[in-house]
């Protein structure tokens, strides 16, 4: 089966590679063909991301001190009682003949610890499930929180080399731009994002800074109308607006828009 030409499988795959569910053989396999195809490679950096954000979850909570007196008082509690129920089985004197008459202190003991674990058992669980609903509400929150991805390119030099992985997130009409290179520019010099339209002159979509990671805002349009991206090497802060590239093209690279 040719993935290249199954969306859906291919994003299937990423996410399985970034979760550590493909394993073996398998694995290898995907390793090999992220390798020859940009698309792959950007679909698991982007699953990459997405599970990096979702799997920070609050350490383990240990319960209140409040839930630990209430435990120990109610401890002392099945203690004292036992303690008074051997006081009187010592004091009153033994019945004349067996029978399950016999065995009645032993039932009213085993009822009470029965009472008492299941008070235990009802304070524990109320904890922990105000603890994991904590934690299901910080999980949707931060889910709600992770960028929407409508686009994707890997941003390649002239040896098909990744340098730069863009995502657009058609929400927050944000560019996010993250070096996955070792390419560094000089201090006097600048990174400028240019859209490729068809039949039309690029259009700088913004400076970038040394950070690692950077955000751009662009419109939506021109990401839509854009098969293709492109960085040149400028001077200090870019082209003046409105003005084409002056410097070489170091890396260019396909704007893929991401299955739904």
């Amino acid at each position: 089966m040719n993935i290249y030409k199954n969306p859906a499988l291919m994003d299937q795959l990423a996410a399985s590679y970034a979760l550590g569910t493909l394993r073996g053989g398998a694995r290898r396999r995907f390793e090999a063909l992220a390798r020859d195809n940009a698309t792959l490679r950007a679909a698991a950096l982007i699953w990459q991301g997405r599970l990096a954000s979702v799997a920070e979850l609050q350490p383990e909570v240990a319960p209140s001190p409040a839930v630990w007196k209430r435990i120990e008082n109610l401890v002392h509690a099945e203690k004292q009682a036992q303690a008074m129920q051997s006081a009187r089985s010592q004091a009153a004197p033994a019945p004349a003949s067996g029978g399950w008459w016999a065995s009645l202190g032993l039932w009213r003991g085993a009822t009470a610890a029965g009472a008492l674990a299941t008070v235990l058992a009802v304070v524990v669980s109320l904890n922990y499930t105000n603890q994991l609903n904590g934690q299901v509400q910080e999980l949707s929150a931060r889910l709600s929180a992770t960028p929407a991805i409508e686009y994707v390119a890997v941003l390649a030099d002239d040896k098909a080399n990744a340098s730069i992985l863009v995502t657009f997130d058609p929400n927050t009409q944000k560019l996010m731009l993250k070096r996955v290179g070792d390419f560094r520019e000089q201090p006097d010099k600048s990174l400028e994002l240019w859209a490729l339209p068809p039949g039309a002159p690029a259009k700088s979509l913004g400076v970038m800074s040394g950070d690692a990671v950077v955000q751009l805002t662009a419109a939506g349009s021109d990401i839509r109308q854009s098969p293709a991206l492109a960085i040149t090497l400028e001077p200090k802060g870019g082209v003046p607006p409105g003005t084409a590239a002056t410097g070489p093209i170091l890396f260019k690279g396909a704007l893929i828009r991401t299955p739904e």
